[in-house]
């Protein structure tokens, strides 16, 4: 399994977040093929097997004051490891632009789920096509709420 975080494009992500958030923060995804600028965030858990931390930017929306990401994986039919550490601990760390938030994550189910999808397929509409590429997977909603 690639890691993640050693995928080119995500690794340079990832240092811009670290070194300058505000450009990293509105995302310029035309480079590898995406619609163009989108607000990003990056995530960072725990690995389950090692405890260590794991980044991930992902593209984000905002519902009340939680921040919204899709665990889609590009539609691939198993989930992104970075949900998978936050099912083993729903504790996590983000920046949004320069800003730290520790938040807790939890999975939207029901109305909540659907409308917050809508909400993240206006942001990047190739959330549709993966929602049908995934097949018998059902793509995980995320809600990280921010925690005192």
């Amino acid at each position: 399994m690639t890691n993640f975080s050693e995928v080119p494009w995500i690794k340079a992500h990832i240092e811009l977040y670290q070194s300058d958030p505000e450009q990293a923060h509105m995302w310029d995804s035309t480079p590898v093929g995406g619609p163009g600028v989108l607000p990003t965030l990056l995530l960072t858990t725990r690995g389950r097997k090692t405890g260590e931390p794991r980044p991930a930017p992902l593209i984000y929306g905002e519902s009340d004051a939680a921040y919204v990401v899709i665990a889609s994986k590009g539609g691939m039919p198993t989930h992104p490891l970075w949900y998978l550490n936050l099912e083993a601990d729903p504790e996590c760390e983000l920046m949004v632009g320069p800003k730290h938030v520790k938040a807790r994550a939890r999975v939207a189910e029901g109305a909540e789920r659907e409308r917050l999808w809508q909400m993240m397929a206006k942001i990047y509409p190739p959330y549709d096509a993966y929602r049908k590429r995934a097949g018998e997977r059902r793509i995980p909603v995320v809600v990280l709420d921010p925690v005192a």
